[in-house]
């Protein structure tokens, strides 16, 4: 029976990996990006590397890099990356409900994993989800973030040092990438975006605070004043 067991969770182990393939995939050209881009910003290999093993999500790495390049101090550094991974909460709170019962470890464990890719992958599967087939998602997923982060890295250092200084340009071309789309789909994102903008220049040019506290103040005023104004607006129309 122990047998069977072992067999059953290998299996589902290997269907997880077949189904995170797709986002291995999807995740090596932003990955190598990411590993191009730390080398421009001053980091080693072994920090770029640590950075995607440690912190594994992709856009806060990538405004990591930003702030780092800015000279914002640490705390202002981590406030923010929280901030833009707290959604990451409700994420797994959800998949609690929807996961197998198992030990809180290994919850824990595969908690950490979850990005917003693995979680569409993991939340569409039919029925309960098994641990192992949720590892499987995260293992392949994980495996090629963290590899193609270094190989960028190591990629980006054999470029000529004219390239790899205009390649920073490309941060800044995959925050447009990514908030475009999101403005053309949701008005509030244009709110937010817009009223983030003018605090962060009011506080930064104005008020003389770093660039990081600005960052961080205007996001999160940005997003109370949006998220108020909506919820007001709902209120009225349901009223």
């Amino acid at each position: 029976m122990e047998t069977t067991l072992a067999e059953g969770k290998s299996s589902q182990f290997r269907q997880g990996m077949q189904a995170g393939i797709s986002i291995a995939i999807g995740y090596m050209p932003i990955a190598l990006t990411f590993g191009l881009i730390a080398k421009t910003t001053g980091l080693g290999l072994a920090e770029t590397v640590l950075m995607s093993l440690i912190v594994y999500a992709g856009a806060s790495q990538y405004i990591s890099l930003n702030l780092l390049a800015l000279g914002t101090g640490i705390f202002e550094i981590v406030l923010t990356t929280f901030i833009v991974n707290i959604r990451h909460f409700l994420m797994s709170a959800s998949l609690n409900e929807k996961a197998e019962k198992d030990k809180l470890w290994k919850k824990a464990l595969y908690a950490f994993g979850i990005t917003d890719e693995t979680f569409s992958v993991v939340a569409t599967k039919e029925g309960t989800v098994t641990t192992s087939y949720i590892f499987g998602v995260n293992a392949v997923s994980y495996g090629s973030w963290v590899i193609c982060s270094g190989i960028g890295h190591v990629v980006g250092a054999s470029l000529p040092e004219s390239l790899q200084e205009s390649m920073s340009v490309a941060l800044y071309a995959m925050f447009i990438g990514l908030l475009v789309p999101a403005l053309k789909k949701h008005r509030k994102t244009i709110w937010l975006a817009g009223l983030a903008a003018i605090f962060n220049s009011v506080f930064s040019l104005v008020l003389k605070l770093s660039t990081g506290w600005a960052i961080v103040s205007a996001t999160l005023l940005a997003a109370v004043i949006v998220e108020f104004f909506y919820k007001e607006r709902g209120e009225a129309d349901n009223g």
